[in-house]
C-alpha cells in the first residue's frame, strides 16, 4: 500500500506548473516595473496608520452615492449595477491610475422583501477575478434565504484596469498595496451605504484568497460589527508572493535593478527580504480585533491523504 499526501502532491504540481509558465515567459510577471518609487513610500506610511498602536484607526467610512442602472429584473430578483467615485482621500486618489478612480459594483437583491428583513454580503475579488459574474453565481442560491449580494470590482481589475497592465499582473509593488487600501475604503463605504441609506438590518463581507484577506481587514476596521467570512485566505501577501506559487511569477530581477538604481546593489535574497518587509503591511494579525469576533467564520483548507491499493480510500 502506498500512501500519498494529496496536499503535498498538489503543492509540488502547482510549483512545477508555476515555474514552467513563468520562467518560460508564457505569462508576464508581477511587478515588472519595480517597486513604485514614492507611491510605495506613501502606501507604507498610510497602511502603518491602520495598526492598533496608532490612534484613530477606526475612522468613519465615507458616504457614497452610487448611480444605479437596472441590468435585469424577474418576479423574484433584481440585478443592478452602480458606479461611484472611490472614497479614497486625495493622496490615495492621486496615486491610483485614472482608470481606477470610479468604482463599479453589482447588486443582486430579492424582490418584495423590505431591506430591514434582509441581509447583504459584500463579495471582494480574489487575484485575477476581473468581473462580476463568478461572484454573482454565489449570490443566486442566497436569494432564497433573503440574502442580497453586492459584488465590488477591485481597482486595477476589469474596467478599472490600467491601460498598460496585462491581466492581473500588477506593474509595481505599490499597486498591490494601493489595490488593497482602496478596496478596504470602498467596501467600508458600501457597508455604510447599506446600513444608512438602504436600510439593511444585517451585513457581511466575504472573499476568496486575496479577497478574503481584504474581507478580514474590512471586518477589522469597520466601526460597527459586521459578519466576516474569509475563504481559503493567507494571513498576508507574504505567503503568496514569497512562499507560494506566485514567487515564480514575480519579476525579482526587475525589482533588484530598481533598488540598485536608487540605493545599492543587492542580492536576490536581500530583495526577497525587502519584499517580505513591505508585504508584512498586509498581515491581518497586525490589525485591530474586530468589534464582534464571534461574527467571523474562517474557511480553511485541510490536507487529506489517500491510500493507493486495490481500492482508494480517502482519510
Amino acid at each position: 500500500m502506498v500512501t500519498v499526501n494529496i496536499g503535498m502532491l498538489h503543492y509540488i504540481l502547482d510549483h512545477v506548473y508555476g515555474a514552467f509558465v513563468h520562467r518560460t515567459k508564457i505569462s508576464p510577471p508581477f511587478f515588472s516595473r519595480g517597486w513604485g518609487g514614492t507611491k510605495l513610500e506613501l502606501l507604507e506610511r498610510l497602511i502603518s496608520q491602520l495598526f492598533p498602536e496608532v490612534e484613530g484607526q477606526n475612522w468613519p467610512p465615507s458616504l457614497i452615492q452610487p448611480i444605479w442602472r437596472t441590468v435585469w429584473e424577474t418576479q423574484n430578483a433584481c440585478l443592478r449595477e452602480g458606479v461611484f467615485r472611490t472614497p479614497c482621500d486625495e493622496q490615495l486618489l492621486s496615486a491610483l491610475p485614472p482608470e481606477s478612480h470610479n468604482a463599479r459594483v453589482a447588486f443582486l437583491v430579492p424582490k418584495d422583501v423590505p431591506p430591514q428583513k434582509m441581509a447583504c454580503v459584500v463579495h471582494l475579488a480574489g487575484t485575477g477575478d476581473h468581473t462580476f459574474e463568478r461572484r454573482l453565481r454565489l449570490g443566486g442560491p442566497l436569494l432564497k434565504q433573503n440574502i442580497a449580494t453586492m459584488v465590488l470590482e477591485s481597482p486595477f481589475y476589469g474596467q478599472r484596469r490600467p491601460m498598460l497592465q496585462r491581466g492581473a499582473k500588477l506593474l509595481c509593488v505599490s499597486d498591490l498595496l494601493l489595490l488593497g487600501r482602496a478596496t478596504i475604503e470602498e467596501a467600508r463605504s458600501l457597508l455604510y451605504w447599506l446600513d444608512s441609506e438602504a436600510g439593511f438590518g444585517k451585513m457581511g463581507v466575504c472573499g476568496l484568497s486575496m479577497g478574503g484577506v481584504h474581507a478580514a481587514m474590512v471586518g477589522s476596521l469597520h466601526p460597527t460589527p459586521v459578519a466576516t467570512l474569509p475563504f481559503l485566505s493567507p494571513h498576508s501577501a507574504v505567503v503568496a508572493f514569497c512562499e507560494g506559487i506566485l514567487k515564480h511569477a514575480t519579476a525579482w530581477e526587475a525589482l533588484r535593478e530598481d533598488l540598485a538604481a536608487k540605493e545599492a546593489a543587492m542580492t536576490l535574497e536581500e530583495v526577497r527580504e525587502r519584499m517580505r518587509n513591505v508585504l508584512s503591511l498586509t498581515d491581518v494579525t497586525r490589525f485591530p480585533i474586530p468589534k464582534n469576533p464571534n461574527a467571523i467564520i474562517f474557511v480553511a483548507a485541510t490536507v487529506s491523504t489517500i491510500s493507493l491499493s486495490d481500492n482508494i480510500d480517502v482519510a
